[in-house]
């Protein structure tokens, strides 16, 4: 088989339509495109959306949403989670970069949170990263400690 030797499944594609190719055709004369007006011309086109003068409905209904730019460099890691940044940690301490190198956190990355979620059974030692109270007390009870 070769390229040249091609072709999609029978039936598959429709024929593209003729026109202005006589009346007999059924799509003589005007082309399909009616009798008069502004879509019926060669290049006449209006933008999308316009309604003709009337106030568009993109600029009828209010902005919404918000994109902080401080959350493009604050990420938050799960509690269970610390147990792979241990095996990158210098001298038992879990900072940024230890996240960064166990792919935990994006490279662009500041700030870090560590929320409950999951169960420590190791001691970790936290430093530059932040904890909620749930998750700073389930890392203190398993005898490790955060340093903000």
């Amino acid at each position: 088989m070769r390229l040249n030797e091609l072709s999609p499944a029978k039936g598959s594609r429709h024929s593209s339509k003729r026109v202005g190719r006589g009346e007999g055709s059924g799509m003589g004369k005007t082309c399909c495109r009616g009798q008069k007006g502004q879509k019926s011309r060669s290049g006449g086109f209006h933008k999308v959306g316009f309604e003709g003068g009337q106030m568009p409905l993109q600029r009828r209904l209010p902005k919404v949403g918000f994109s902080s730019r401080v959350g493009r460099y604050v990420d938050e890691i799960r509690l269970q989670e610390l147990a792979i940044a241990a095996k990158h940690a210098k001298n038992g301490v879990i900072d940024l970069d230890a996240l960064k190198k166990a792919n935990l956190v994006a490279k662009n990355t500041m700030k870090v949170k560590v929320i409950l979620s999951g169960e420590v059974t190791e001691s970790f030692n936290l430093k530059g990263i932040k904890a909620t109270k749930g998750a700073r007390a389930a890392i203190e009870a398993a005898g490790g400690k955060v340093e903000d």
